[in-house]
């Protein structure tokens, strides 16, 4: 009756601990206190150390097993110490009587004891000695707002109360008695005095050594000052809407990846411009579980905006699709990885994009297209792929991209949309499984589910494509020791959005894929700061982190605006070997190569296997990789003079050895083939490879008869690999006037690859230089007629 009208106060999980976000080891990432302030973090009482509990309950309640909740002879001994000395002594509570009193407070008078003898003993019929002592561990006072053991280990100690050492059990033993007297923080010469009394009683009783306790005591009392860990502070802050009422929230974060990532990112970022941040997200590949999470460099600094999680954060991707848009050509059967594409001048309608680098290279492979991160062969391979398909092969796989106007258009490519880090790593995550992309986990439980997969990429062009970005160097900025193993070459990609307010780097291997963001939060440019020369030393920093904390070879994938896609004799990337498929050695790390996939040589400019029957038309060669033995052909189209290649066929007449056409009288015409590039790519071959020397000339007799095309642009008045110089140190600017011969309608001019000028077929324009160094200039007309000349400014 009287259990049922005083009922015990017995703490509920769910409101007794400060929740705390923990990692995949049960260590604090951040915690959050109670609503009164109070930090408790749970602990069970298998999960502490034997030491602390000899200690606390030799020291404390030597017959705590045996006693009903009240010891008799600690009471009339403590009434003994109080009488003979005056004062109070020893209070003879046990630890059961000391719970009794943390869940039922009473004021210090003889009712307020008799309240607390009879609580103690409510306790004791409820409750095991085990029950008591747990409750115990994670109640009891230790100073200020830390309350239980393991808040206190952490805070004063910086480790679990399952990893005490002698002197350290000690220490913590005492320390309820009189938390704020004793409190190493503060007072850390009583609390040394408190914890030698310890030791020796523990000695006396015989529970320890004399050897341990000497050895105990020449450890000096310190202690860190008190400050909640804010590892992963903005995940902790998102994963406790998964506590589901828990007091403890179980993530996949590794804690020493997280805190030496940090650290790193926090050096790294001290020379960067004021207000800029950075993120980085690290993944297990194999589960899918995020193993490091930095949403921002400065947590909760507002000139930072420290409070922005720049992993959610909507951006722009700048580069980081192309890989997939690649791979997906690729399935498509539009391209294999040496297909011939043109860096050219183009427009598609008003569209007028550039290459990062300013300049434009002509024929190039797929794969240095993919490298070197150049604009217009993707842009022109979009096109061929189609927006709507791309878009949607991206959100179906799990990539969900925001687009202006829900109207995909070709600006994709180049960073015209809006993604998150967190989406682009998952995204990239294919590329070590299979083309399959699976969701992100933060949460241990969610490890015990299969995983759902979305396909991004067949596996064969999944493989491709980061066996492409492995043979990128990496940036020349910083040394690696992780990546001197032959065995796992990097491959990276990255990407700066327009205006370079966004700088990407994105990595790729057999075991893990690392994200990495730099920018300023609040959208403002960072002039001078892009993908390769800012994100990518930075994600080389991550992976080497990575490889010395967790002991893994690491291998990255990441892409460059730099000029040429080789690898540096002097990096510490060694060239990678082809996989091999059949290897079980422990030290290869690379990605396994599907049978699928094989090598074979192909031709330029018909893009197709070399035949040895054919060889007049093969122009160069390439090991190209394919997909089940298809060799996709250089595209082109038979009715666009602008792109058009392939087999030129013509008829020549056998005695002058000249073109011919059908209806020229000429007797015993003779049929001809050969290859063309396409015209686009005329000014930057060899002259050997161009129509005018590989078509013969129209015989005289013929010319009539053909419906002849418009003459071969050309750009007139400045010679190729000419010098300017400015007239004097005051002098105006060195100019030149922009005029070209030949070609058909109005003139499109490019200087260094943007879009600069238009003309007429008769007409010229100056351009005045304002810059130094090389500058190339391009003019292009209505057919597709180019020519491009470079000069030298000083």
């Amino acid at each position: 009756m009287l259990d049922q009208l005083y009922p015990l106060n017995l703490p509920k999980n769910n409101n007794l601990f400060a929740r705390v976000v923990v990692d995949e080891n049960n260590r604090p990432l951040r915690t959050f206190a109670d609503p009164n302030g109070i930090w408790r973090y749970p602990i069970e009482l298998s999960d502490v150390s034997p030491l602390y509990i000899e200690a606390l309950l030799t020291y404390e309640d030597r017959w705590f097993w045996l006693h009903p909740g009240i010891n008799p002879f600690a009471v009339l001994r403590a009434t003994y110490q109080n009488l003979t000395n005056g004062r109070i002594v020893s209070g003879g509570s046990t630890i059961s009587m000391q719970v009794a009193r943390i869940l039922h407070p009473h004021n210090r008078s003889f009712t307020g004891k008799l309240q607390q003898v009879l609580r103690t003993l409510q306790l004791e019929w409820h409750l095991s000695k085990n029950q008591i002592l747990q409750i115990y561990l994670n109640t009891a006072p230790f100073g200020g707002t830390i309350e239980g053991v393991e808040a206190a280990s952490y805070t004063y100690l910086n480790k679990s109360a399952n990893d005490l050492t002698h002197s350290e059990a000690a220490l913590l033993a005492v320390l309820p008695q009189a938390p704020t007297r004793f409190r190493p923080d503060i007072h850390n010469d009583a609390a040394q005095r408190a914890r030698d009394k310890v030791l020796k009683r523990l000695v006396k009783f015989g529970v320890w050594s004399q050897d341990e306790v000497d050895d105990a005591m020449l450890e000096q009392v310190y202690s860190f000052n008190f400050k909640p860990r804010q590892l992963a502070p903005l995940l902790a802050r998102r994963l406790l809407a998964f506590s589901d009422g828990q007091s403890a929230v179980k993530s996949t974060i590794n804690s020493d990846l997280q805190q030496s990532l940090q650290d790193a990112l926090s050096s790294y970022m001290s020379d960067m411009p004021k207000q800029s941040s950075a993120a980085i997200l690290v993944v297990d590949n194999k589960t899918s579980a995020v193993k490091a999470y930095i949403g921002t460099v400065d947590f909760a600094n507002e000139d930072n905006f420290g409070y922005v999680d720049m992993v959610q954060a909507t951006r722009s991707p700048g580069s980081t699709l192309k890989p997939f848009l690649y791979g997906m050509a690729m399935d498509e059967g539009l391209i294999h990885s040496h297909s011939l594409l043109a860096d050219v001048p183009r427009n598609w309608g008003n569209y007028r994009p550039g290459n990062f680098n300013g300049t434009f290279n002509g024929p190039v492979t797929a794969e240095e297209a993919l490298q070197r991160s150049l604009n217009m062969p993707a842009v022109d391979l979009l096109e061929r792929l189609g927006v709507n398909r791309f878009a949607a092969r991206l959100e179906n796989a799990g990539l969900a991209l925001v687009i202006p106007n829900n109207k995909p258009n070709l600006s994709m490519i180049l960073g015209g949309v809006g993604s998150s880090l967190e989406q682009l790593v998952e995204s990239y995550t294919a590329l070590a499984n299979q083309g399959n992309v699976s969701e992100l986990r933060y949460l241990t439980d969610e490890l015990t589910q299969p995983k759902v997969t979305k396909q991004m990429l067949s596996p064969s062009s999944a493989w491709i494509i980061q066996n492409t970005l492995s043979d990128i160097d990496r940036p020349d900025s910083i040394q690696s020791t992780a990546s001197i193993i032959e065995n796992s070459p990097l491959a990276w990609k990255t990407g700066t959005s327009y205006g370079f307010r966004d700088s990407w780097a994105i990595g790729v291997n057999n075991d893990y894929t690392i994200g990495v963001w730099i920018g300023r939060p609040d959208g403002t440019p960072m002039p001078g700061h892009f993908g390769r020369k800012t994100a990518g030393p930075l994600l080389f920093m991550a992976a080497d982190q990575l490889a010395g904390g967790l002991g893994v070879n690491t291998a990255i994938a990441f892409d460059s605006e730099s000029q040429q896609p080789y690898l540096s004799s002097s990096s510490n990337i060694s060239a990678k070997g082809n996989a091999d498929p059949n290897s079980n050695s422990a030290t290869d790390d690379r990605l396994s190569q599907p049978e699928t996939v094989t090598q074979q040589t192909i031709c330029w400019p018909l893009g197709v296997a070399k035949d040895d029957k054919n060889a007049a038309f093969c122009h160069q060669q390439y090991k190209a990789w394919v997909i089940n033995n298809v060799v996709p052909p250089t595209w082109h189209v038979a009715d666009a003079d602008t792109w058009q290649s392939g087999l030129f066929t013509y008829w020549v007449n056998p005695v002058t050895e000249q073109r011919v056409t059908m209806d020229c009288n000429v007797s015993n015409k003779q049929v001809e083939q050969v290859a063309v590039w396409p015209k686009v790519v005329e000014p930057w071959l060899n002259a050997k490879y161009r129509r005018a020397a590989v078509i013969p000339t129209l015989d005289p007799q013929c010319i009539n008869s053909e419906i002849t095309a418009s003459a071969s642009l050309k750009i007139t008045g400045i010679d190729n690999n000419s010098v300017f110089r400015k007239a004097g140190q005051n002098g105006k600017h060195p100019s030149v006037w922009l005029k070209s011969l030949g070609g058909s309608g109005n003139r499109v001019w490019y200087i260094n690859g943007k879009y600069k000028y238009k003309t007429g077929p008769n007409t010229s324009v100056e351009h005045v230089f304002t810059g130094t160094g090389k500058q190339q200039i391009v003019v292009q007309d209505e057919l597709g007629n180019t020519d491009v000349v470079v000069v030298f400014v000083q």
